[in-house]
């Protein structure tokens, strides 16, 4: 289920335009708009969800199914020599949408953080 409110939401629906690199019935890849790196990509699932420490089983199962697509979806967009995932968890984590996403980061060294 969507929320209208959601700008995440907003893209999945096609309300706002993004640079969508995957899509299935599940989730959603597309570049950030603020990229930290050379490759900032995010991984959203479809189904609305605020923080990973709310999610139900159903959720998690989504979430465990982005984790496996991703490495595929890193490597084809730039990622060959490696990546970093990223849930920020709530407001002090930097949270600023609060639709669960996992930030995919990569196409250059990263160093330490």
């Amino acid at each position: 289920m969507l929320d209208e409110q959601c700008i995440f939401c907003k893209i999945i629906a096609g309300e706002i335009p993004s640079k969508k690199v995957y899509e299935d019935d599940w989730m959603c890849v597309f570049a950030d708009v603020e990229p930290k790196a050379k490759v900032h990509l995010l991984a959203v699932p479809k189904s609305h969800f605020k923080l990973l420490s709310e999610a139900t089983d159903d959720q998690m199962e989504i979430i465990s199914y982005m984790l496996t697509k991703i490495p595929r979806i890193a490597r084809e967009n730039g990622c060959e020599n490696g990546y970093r995932l990223i849930i920020n968890q709530g407001e002090d984590a930097g949270q600023t949408v609060f639709h669960l996403h996992i930030h995919i980061l990569g196409g250059e060294p990263l160093g330490d953080l």
